[in-house]
């Protein structure tokens, strides 16, 4: 009985370690602070990417893309600072 409490207090603290990891895919900053579309673009193309597509999703600028090395990849980022939250590699 003891070790089945003390597995799920463990279960229970892992999961209240993530929450914060996963609540910070979402973007809460008020339209009127976001940046444009077109000056995310125009940063990402500086870097090398290709632009495929930007969309918002959850809050936040969602972008497919190949990036400088030749990558397709899906990526969030901040509208407000245009700074990259997670992004995954596509094909």
């Amino acid at each position: 009985m003891r070790i089945r409490v003390t597995a799920l207090a463990a279960a229970a603290l892992i999961c209240v370690i993530a929450l914060p990891a996963l609540a910070s895919d979402r973007c809460t900053v008020p339209k009127n602070e976001w940046q444009t579309s077109e000056q995310l673009q125009s940063r990402l193309e500086a870097q090398g990417w290709k632009i495929q597509r930007i969309k918002t999703d959850d809050g936040c600028y969602e972008v497919y893309a190949t990036d400088s090395t030749g990558k397709r990849v899906e990526a969030y980022f901040n509208p407000k600072t245009l700074e990259m939250i997670r992004s995954e590699q596509k094909g």
